[in-house]
């Protein structure tokens, strides 16, 4: 693979980390501004929000802008989000910090896939696009608990500080490791706005909304079932959202070259497997070497749907595929969003620790259905282009030309 695939993963590191790392730093947060937790909560769907609005604005805003440049330019607002964050002297504005710290996620990642598509030959460009991502699972296992405990011993700030260094890194990195791109014939904001609006596109997002809100319904909720349903100590859930990070490492590094060769099969048995994995964990949660294992297997089913749905838009939108890629991620947080609230739903409801494992199976399934159905509208006469996979490429080339 190529280096240029390293600064690609070095800018995910960064954004993973600092996506995630607020969850566990919300009770100092809150004590330093004078808020409350809940509160404080406000912080992680102020990022969320910044994902969702920023991707298609500055996805549009960019798209006669050269792609090595524009991801520098995005990780540079990425740089002042964090350094804001950091230096935000109330609540306000670090509210501010994160909603801008947020905006360029989704654009990075859909000008990142496309420009790892780009670097590697046909019939491995899923792979390239799994490296990327696997920048957001390491962040996981590595970033998120040291960036915590970091702000735990030295102050929220500090971490907020370094995860500003990272993005200073990850934008030297680019400078020097991401070759200059022609740019595609054609360009430009209404090419990418037609070929975000095609059924297949639509239908991947959709899927992606429903797969992955299956996914946050429960890790929303994974350290209260750790310490509530399993019996695990409060120090134990670091442990626990470790193995949830093994699991997304795994399943990233699996989805890759699944993808390459069948995709729409990866993409169904990654569905179908979450909605099983989700079904068994509501039955494991209550052992703990079982609760673990299952842990695992979500990490791992969980972020094996990622790979397969951000190729499928991409592939979808062949003719002008940044912003279908780029609202993949808003899809994404719309799912962490929905997830989460449905979750906290069945909780409130009554119905139990354990109740957001059975609302994500369904969720999951609804996601596999939707999945399904966009594959046998792309088999009927008349469809567009074929999703590319290995050996359908010169057909692909074919039907776009």
């Amino acid at each position: 693979m190529p280096l240029a695939l390293l600064a690609l993963a070095v800018s995910a590191f960064g954004i993973g980390t600092t996506e995630f790392v607020m969850m566990g730093l919300l009770p100092n947060v809150a004590d330093d501004l004078g808020t409350s937790v809940p509160t404080a909560g406000y912080l992680v769907s102020a990022y969320a929000l910044g994902v969702v609005a920023g991707a298609p604005l500055l996805t549009a805003l960019g798209s006669r802008i050269p792609r090595k440049r524009m991801l520098i330019l995005l990780m540079g607002v990425f740089v002042i989000g964090n350094l804001a964050s950091a230096l935000a002297p109330s609540f306000g504005t670090l509210i501010a910090g994160r909603v801008l710290a947020g905006l360029p996620h989704g654009a990075f990642f859909g000008v990142g896939s496309v420009v790892a598509t780009r670097l590697v030959a046909e019939g491995r460009q899923a792979r390239a696009v799994a490296m990327m991502f696997l920048g957001l699972t390491v962040a996981n296992i590595v970033g998120v608990p040291t960036a915590t405990l970091l702000g735990q011993h030295l102050g929220w700030r500090a971490t907020f500080l370094v995860v500003t260094v990272i993005g200073l890194v990850a934008m030297a990195a680019l400078a020097a490791l991401i070759p200059q791109l022609p740019r595609e014939e054609g360009g430009g904001l209404g090419r990418e706005l037609r070929a975000l609006g095609s059924r297949q596109v639509l239908l991947g997002l959709l899927a992606a909304v429903f797969g992955f809100a299956g996914v946050f319904a429960v890790y929303s909720y994974l350290a209260s079932m750790a310490t509530e349903v399993t019996g695990f100590s409060e120090t134990s859930v670091t442990l626990v959202l470790a193995l949830f990070g093994i699991g997304m490492t795994l399943g990233i590094l699996v989805a890759g070259p699944l993808t390459d060769r069948a995709l729409r099969p990866t993409l169904y048995g990654s569905l179908a497997g979450l909605a099983a994995v989700l079904v068994l964990f509501d039955l494991t949660v209550h052992v703990k070497w079982a609760a673990l294992v299952t842990v695992v297997l979500l990490g791992a089913a969980g972020s094996m749907t990622s790979t397969p749905l951000q190729m499928l838009v991409m592939n979808k939108a062949r003719q002008a595929p940044t912003l279908a890629a780029a609202s993949n991620h808003s899809a994404f947080n719309l799912a962490n969003a929905g997830g989460a609230w449905l979750g906290g739903v069945a909780i409130s409801a009554g119905w139990g620790w354990t109740s957001p494992t059975l609302v994500g199976a369904a969720l999951a399934v609804t996601g596999l259905a939707v999945a399904v159905a966009a594959g046998l509208l792309d088999r009927a006469p008349g469809a567009p282009s074929t999703v590319v996979a290995r050996g359908e490429a010169a057909q692909e080339r074919q039907s776009v030309g």
